[in-house]
Formats: structure tokens, C-alpha cells, sequence
């Protein structure tokens, strides 16, 4: 069996090409035999009128039987193609011109005879051939004069003319299995021949497409495909082949770049995972160096140096709780663990509890917290929590990195389909080669004193936050004098 498309298409086209070429012939051989007997019929049609006319068989009302005879030798001598039948009124052979030893019939059916002399049916008109008891064929008949009786005209007979006959059969039959068949054989090989090259020029064309997208897929497997399918344009003439090459090079395409997504998401996590180890392993040796002080000196340290020794410990145990807390939600909006509950709500009164809320830590460092909220702020669509932890991080990251007695401030405005929160420190800014950074994980730019107080983690899960709210948020320095400006934007509600 062939293996190849290729090769199962040629072998169903030359089965197909053999079936229609049979039909093809066997049709073409019935239609030319209808043919030839509806033409030799109608050629022929008075024929035996003829016969009976030309050559004085009836005399005075009665039917001259040398005259017959005479007719059957010279009829059989000059178109030996014909065969002659004298019918009395029943249709019973009386007399013949045929081998006798072959005439299988005593009589013929009357009903095609009449109705060839009523002329009403189509021709070709096929009566019976007395030489088989089932075999029909086209004839010409004519009566013979009789006479007439109170119940109509009785003719004395029939002169029954079967115009293919037995050496006509005979002849046929030579000539088909000679050069009907062989020339009807060499056209219909020609044919067959011509129609298959023709087919399979058409299929290697076909085939030639699926051969180069396989080999392309074959490439793409080993990973040495060549071709750059980042930009992939689609075809101008589309039929499904080439919908089935512009479907697998979009496919190629984006599962590369889904590996190199994976790519960068393991290196990712191979750089977080030595981070965090970092990280954590700062704060839990700081704890443990502590906590080991106070059970080795317990006798010789004062009340004053363990109840030290004791805040530094809780300080660092306390950072080593925000620390994994923060790990496990960004860790949680990365796998998508944690999904937005969009609805609409009121941004101003949610900043106003978040800015109330930090007030105190931002009072205890010396920073003042101001307010400036549009109004008639119109309502925000987005998840109330999620919108809350990034107003968290954004205040408790500029509370941070604002000296004392510097100012923070909050405020609102609204564009056409979008409401924006900024919130501006007077802080020292953000270094201009950092800004690109400021949101990734465990970014930390600031001194060293402050980059011991977090994980660096607030930013990059504000911006999570932001990205899964189809939000967005930006950091930049404020144009004129010192500080930072952090603005997140959320999509607003509409009726």
C-alpha cells in the first residue's frame, strides 16, 4: 500500500480514471448500438413494401411462392445482411431465407408489427428475432394484400424484413473485437493516460505545499527553523492549504514566544528564589544572633540591654513577617490564585480611609498627608479590596522615602474614560536609570538604611494589582524642585 499523499492520490486517480473510462464505454457502446438500429430502421423503414412491390409477390389477390423464393436467393445474395420472413395473419412462420437449422422460433409477436405499420411509436422499434427465443431486433414489415371480411381487412400475411441479421451479427462481431475495440481501447488509453499525467501534475503541485510545510514543521521540532515567524503576514489567496501554512506559522509563532515567556519566567524565578534567600536569610540571622546573645549573657547583660536586644529581635521578627506575607501575595497574583471582583465604587471616600489610615505612621515621622480629590469624581469601576492594597503601598512606600517634615499629597483627576490617583512626595526622587525598574520585583534603589526596612516587593504587587484591573500605573520625578510623583489609573463605570 502507498504511504505517501502523493502516492494515495495517484493510485485513486488511476482507479478512478479506469472506473470512468469503463462506464464511460460501456455507455458510449449502448448509445451507438440504439443508434445504428434507430438509423438502420429509419433507412430501412420500407423495405419490405418494397420487396413485395418490386417484385410482383402477390398476383391476383394470392401470393406467388416462386416469386417469393426467387426474392428470398436474390435479397440474401446482395445485402446478406437481411433476413426475409413470410407471417401468415397470426404471425407463424411459413417461409424464410435463414438457415433453417437455426430458426428457433414457429412465430412472432404480432404487436411491434402493428405498430410499426401504424407508425405510431419512436423508432428504433424492435420486434422479434426468430433465431432466439428472447433476443429482439429492429425490422421493416408489410402486409400482404388479403381481403376483406365483415370484421375488416385481413391480410394474408406479413413480410417480416429483420434488417441485422445473422452474418450482419457475424460481421459485427469481427469487426468489434478487431478495430472497434482496439481503437476504442487506444483512445480510451490515451485518455486515461493524458488525464492522469494531467492529475498528477496537479497533485504534485498540491503535495508540494504540504511537503515544504512539513519539512518546516520538521524544522520547527528540531528547533532550526530559519524563518522569522514573530511577524507573520497572512496570505493574499487563501485556499486551505495555505490557511493550513499561515495557521501553523501563527502557531509556531506564538508557542515561541511562550517559550521564551517560560524562559524568562524560570530565570525569574531562579533570581527570586536567590533573593528571597538573601532576604529572608538577613533578618533570621539578625534574629537568631539576638536571640543567642540573650540566652549565652542572660546573667551579664542589664535590664536595659535585653529589653534592646529584645526590641531588635521582635523589629527583625516583624520584618520577617511582612517580608513572607508580601512573598505569598505576589506569589498568589502571579498564579492567578487571587481574581479581581470588578464593580463600581467611590474613589475619593476609599482614598480618604486609606490616607486616614497611614496619617498616624505619617504623623510619627514627621510627614504631613494632604488631600486634593476632584469633585464630583465620578465612580470607578474596579476591585474595591485590590484598589485599597495598592493605595496601601504607593502611601507606605512614600512614607518611606519622605524626610521629615515634608509633605505628601493625593490627588484626583478625570479624563474621558479613566480617573487617575497621584500621589507626589517631596522625597529625593527616583534616580533617572532606576525608573525602568522601580516596579520589578525586589527592586530596591533607595540608601542602605532604608533598603533594610522592606523586600521591595510593594511596588511590583501594586503593579500585579494594577495589570489584572486592565489599570495601569507609572512612576516619575516631579518636574520642578525634589520628589516623586506614583499615578495609577482604573477604567470608570459606565451605566
Amino acid at each position: 500500500m502507498p504511504r505517501t499523499l502523493y502516492a494515495k492520490l495517484a493510485l485513486g486517480l488511476l482507479v478512478l480514471l479506469v472506473a470512468v473510462g469503463a462506464v464511460y464505454t460501456a455507455i458510449t457502446l449502448t448509445i451507438t448500438d440504439t443508434y445504428m438500429r434507430q438509423l438502420n430502421q429509419e433507412i430501412n423503414r420500407d423495405l419490405a413494401h418494397n420487396i413485395v412491390a418490386d417484385r410482383n409477390l402477390v398476383e391476383e389477390g394470392r401470393l406467388n411462392e416462386e416469386a417469393l423464393k426467387d426474392t428470398f436467393s436474390l435479397y440474401m445474395s446482395i445485402n446478406p445482411s437481411i433476413e426475409i420472413y413470410l407471417l401468415d395473419n397470426a404471425g407463424r412462420i411459413l417461409s424464410y431465407s435463414a438457415d433453417p437449422g437455426k430458426i428457433k422460433r414457429k412465430s412472432v409477436s404480432l404487436a411491434p408489427i402493428k405498430a410499426f405499420l401504424r407508425m405510431e411509436d419512436p423508432y428504433p422499434l424492435l420486434g422479434d428475432d426468430p433465431r432466439s427465443h428472447d433476443r429482439q431486433k429492429a425490422f421493416s414489415v408489410t402486409d400482404i394484400p388479403g381481403k376483406t371480411t365483415p370484421e375488416g381487412y385481413l391480410p394474408e400475411g406479413y413480410l417480416y424484413v429483420v434488417l441485422r441479421g445473422e452474418q450482419y451479427d457475424s460481421a459485427e462481431t469481427v469487426v468489434r473485437t478487431s478495430y472497434l475495440l482496439r481503437m476504442s481501447g487506444w483512445a480510451m488509453a490515451a485518455s486515461l493516460g493524458f488525464g492522469l499525467l494531467a492529475g498528477l501534475i496537479v497533485f504534485h503541485l498540491l503535495t508540494g505545499r504540504l511537503r515544504r510545510l512539513t519539512e518546516r514543521m520538521e524544522a520547527f521540532a528540531k528547533q532550526t527553523i530559519k524563518q522569522d515567524l514573530e511577524n507573520v503576514d497572512p496570505p493574499t489567496k487563501v485556499d486551505e492549504v495555505e490557511a493550513l501554512s499561515f495557521t501553523f506559522d501563527r502557531m509556531a509563532a506564538r508557542i515561541r514566544q511562550q517559550i521564551e515567556m517560560l524562559r524568562e519566567e524560570d530565570a525569574l524565578r531562579r533570581r527570586l528564589v536567590a533573593q528571597v534567600s538573601h532576604d529572608l536569610r538577613t533578618p533570621l540571622a539578625s534574629l537568631q544572633g539576638y536571640l543567642e546573645s540573650l540566652q549565652i549573657k542572660k546573667d551579664s547583660l542589664s535590664e536595659e540591654e535585653r529589653e534592646e536586644f529584645l526590641r531588635i529581635a521582635l523589629r527583625q521578627s516583624q520584618r520577617l513577617g511582612r517580608m513572607l506575607a508580601e512573598l505569598f501575595e505576589l506569589a498568589s497574583l502571579e498564579a492567578r490564585e487571587s481574581q479581581p471582583q470588578p464593580e463600581p465604587f467611590a474613589l475619593p471616600e476609599l482614598i480618604h480611609d486609606a490616607v486616614e489610615k497611614h496619617r498616624l505612621k505619617a504623623e510619627s515621622e514627621g510627614v504631613s498627608l494632604c488631600l486634593s480629590l476632584s469633585p464630583n469624581t465620578p465612580l470607578a469601576y474596579g476591585d474595591i479590596g485590590m484598589t485599597e492594597r495598592v493605595l496601601d503601598n504607593l502611601l507606605d512606600n512614600a512614607i518611606q522615602h519622605t524626610p521629615s517634615k515634608g509633605t505628601i499629597a493625593v490627588t484626583t483627576s478625570t479624563e474621558d474614560d479613566s480617573v487617575t490617583v497621584s500621589i507626589t512626595d517631596s522625597g529625593p526622587g527616583i534616580m533617572a536609570d532606576h525608573l525602568a525598574q522601580i516596579f520589578d520585583p525586589f527592586y530596591r534603589g533607595e540608601s542602605a538604611e532604608k533598603s533594610s526596612q522592606h523586600a521591595g516587593l510593594g511596588l511590583a504587587i501594586a503593579k500585579r494589582i494594577m495589570d489584572m484591573q486592565n489599570g495601569a500605573i507609572s512612576a516619575a520625578n516631579v518636574a520642578t524642585g525634589s520628589g516623586s510623583i506614583f499615578s495609577f489609573q482604573l477604567p470608570l463605570h459606565r451605566a
